[in-house]
């Protein structure tokens, strides 16, 4: 019974040996290396599966988006034209203050006695003058004497008007309505001329000054319509251009515009950022493709399309760019059939197959 065990066990092993140990024969080995080859030959052949899509025109809402300014709609630095010291000064900082408000109120003592000079010499010399044309017209005086005091007059007038302006500028006033800033300088203070006082700002309306791209300057019109809103801010509100600077910035390629809005809440303050999103003409020929679609390269960008069966390389110029697709302005015509999968794995001439 053992010798039956024994037998049993040393055919298992054998068997077992055959399958695990010993290798296969050299022709086995030469069919299994020439199957591979067959094998990779077939494979490097087969096509690569793609998706495909059919270039066609779309209408596209063409609009810009910009980074803005707010700027007031009137501002001015009060200043001193002649010198003096400040005898009064009616600023409440941040308070609003109308047109030809008195701000402040330079010394003026000295100039009114010489107006009231001026004053007392005209009419002396009036008086004098109505005696001389009586004396005229008796011939008593020469027509020379006579000018000579009508002349004293126009000089009297003339020196009268230089005072008067002077002491206008005694008193500064706000030269438009807005709201006062703070104040550069206390009461009793000596005056030079060009010595700041206050800001004077007026913000309603505001101004918005952005920029857009060269390219856009023919699509912005003075007199269009654009919105805006603040940074964390999600209501839009709606802005008119109203005038476009006459030359490009040469070193940045754009062209400044400038818009004006309604602030009667006084929300926004000048110096704020804002978004600004301008609509252009909408293009009714527009050449739009899904934007996986694109490889950048050195050169620029290009597309694969589908040409008898093969994958073929296009080098194309883009446009505008929406959430998912991108405007091609030059390089693919309507029709063609642009590979939107698999891109990664294409070369040119790739013998591809549409899924």
């Amino acid at each position: 019974m053992r010798t039956v065990i024994l037998i049993g066990a040393i055919m298992i092993i054998l068997v077992l040996g055959k399958i695990y140990v010993f290798p296969k024969s050299e022709s086995d080995k030469s069919g299994g290396a020439s199957g591979g080859k067959g094998g990779g030959k077939s494979a490097g052949t087969s096509a690569i599966p793609v998706n495909v899509y059919v270039v066609g025109m779309e209408t596209v809402d063409n609009q810009i988006f910009a980074s803005g300014t707010v700027l007031p709609n009137e501002e001015v630095n009060l200043m001193s034209e002649i010198s003096g010291r400040l005898v009064k000064l009616n600023i409440q900082e941040g308070a609003y203050i109308t047109k030809g408000q008195l701000i402040a109120k330079i010394n003026d003592r000295e100039l009114k006695a010489q107006l009231q000079k001026v004053n007392y010499n005209q009419e002396l010399a009036r008086k004098i003058e109505l005696r001389q044309q009586k004396l005229l017209k008796v011939e008593a005086i020469n027509l020379e004497e006579y000018d000579v005091t009508s002349n004293n007059i126009r000089v009297l007038d003339a020196e009268k008007e230089v005072i008067e302006s002077q002491l206008e500028k005694t008193e500064i006033r706000a030269p438009f309505s807005g709201r006062i800033g703070l104040k550069n300088i206390s009461e009793g203070a000596y005056l030079a001329p060009g010595t700041p006082i206050a800001t004077i700002v007026q913000s309603n309306p505001i101004k918005i000054d952005f920029t857009v791209p060269e390219k856009y300057a023919s699509d912005i019109r003075a007199g269009g319509q654009l919105t805006f809103n603040l940074d964390g801010d999600v209501f839009n509100y709606s802005a008119k251009v109203i005038a476009l600077d006459p030359k490009v910035d040469e070193s940045l390629r754009t062209l400044r515009i400038r818009a004006t809005a309604a602030n009667p809440a006084g929300k926004f303050v000048p110096g704020m950022f804002v978004k600004v999103k301008a609509n252009l003409a909408a293009n009714h020929k527009a050449v739009m493709i899904p934007t996986e679609a694109i490889v950048p390269v050195l050169k620029g960008k290009k597309v694969f399309v589908v040409k008898n069966g093969k994958a073929e390389e296009v080098m194309v110029t883009t446009g505008l760019r929406t959430d998912k697709k991108i405007q091609v302005l030059d390089g693919l015509q309507p029709g063609d059939s642009l590979i939107t999968s698999g891109i990664m794995a294409l070369k040119p001439s790739s013998a591809v197959k549409v899924k």
